[in-house]
């Protein structure tokens, strides 16, 4: 074989290795899942491998979802609030979003509309970026009278009809009211409160990983974990 044929051969094999290099990332590019909510889904008061964000984040890679899990909840956050960081917390540029507000707005007796508008907001922003949207609900405490539960409680149910976004009735189900799921203010999960909401939630967050990877076949690397 002459130099000049071989010198050829080893170039063509050089740009070979360098376009596959440069396709590669577009090729195993994760799907980045943002948790934008307050202490229920922020794993408030808990060693961060318990919390809700990790053990979600094990659950998904468990069941073979390649994704980047971003926590970018915020105890103590009221609705408003997140509507306040929404823009701070896509710079993450985020896949899919699950929005969990609306227990503070609860505890603190916030009109129902306001609630609503600062919901519907964020929602509405999160959808311009590109981001597909599960929207978790909450249920008023009936301390609150029915005027107010009704209102509350209608909340998530017509954001979610409105904006035909896929929704998770309510964050707490099977948790909330039993004591050996909760910390001992009665308010946050443990870590086995956590690890039921996981299982409640996990199948629908799957279901819409599994669109976004229909939708867009390249959304598919490494995990990773990243708390706020």
């Amino acid at each position: 074989m002459s130099k000049s044929l071989f010198s050829s051969l080893a170039k063509v094999a050089s740009l070979a290795l360098l376009l596959a290099s440069l396709a590669a990332p577009a090729l195993a590019q994760p799907i980045n899942v943002l948790i934008f909510g307050d202490s229920l889904t922020s794993g408030f008061d808990l060693p961060e491998a318990q919390g809700f964000p990790a053990q979600l984040k094990h659950r998904l890679l468990s069941d073979g979802y390649d994704v980047v899990v971003w926590n970018g909840s915020n105890a103590g956050d009221t609705s408003a609030d997140g509507y306040a960081r929404i823009n701070e917390a896509l710079q993450y540029d985020p896949d899919l979003v699950l929005v969990e507000f609306g227990a503070n707005d609860m505890l603190d007796h916030t009109d129902p509309r306001v609630t609503y508008r600062y919901l519907d907001a964020i929602i509405r922003i999160c959808r311009a970026r590109g981001a597909r949207v599960i929207l978790a609900g909450m249920l008023s405490l009936p301390k609150n009278g029915p005027n107010y539960i009704v209102g509350f409680n209608n909340i998530y149910p017509t954001l979610a009809h409105t904006h035909r976004v896929p929704l998770y009735p309510f964050m707490l189900a099977g948790v909330y009211g039993h004591p050996a799921l909760m910390q001992s203010d009665n308010e946050h999960p443990n870590a086995l409160g956590a690890a039921v909401m996981v299982a409640g939630i996990a199948p629908l967050i799957e279901a819409n990983l599994r669109s976004i990877r229909v939708a867009s076949p390249t959304r598919r690397g490494a995990p990773l974990l990243s708390r706020r």
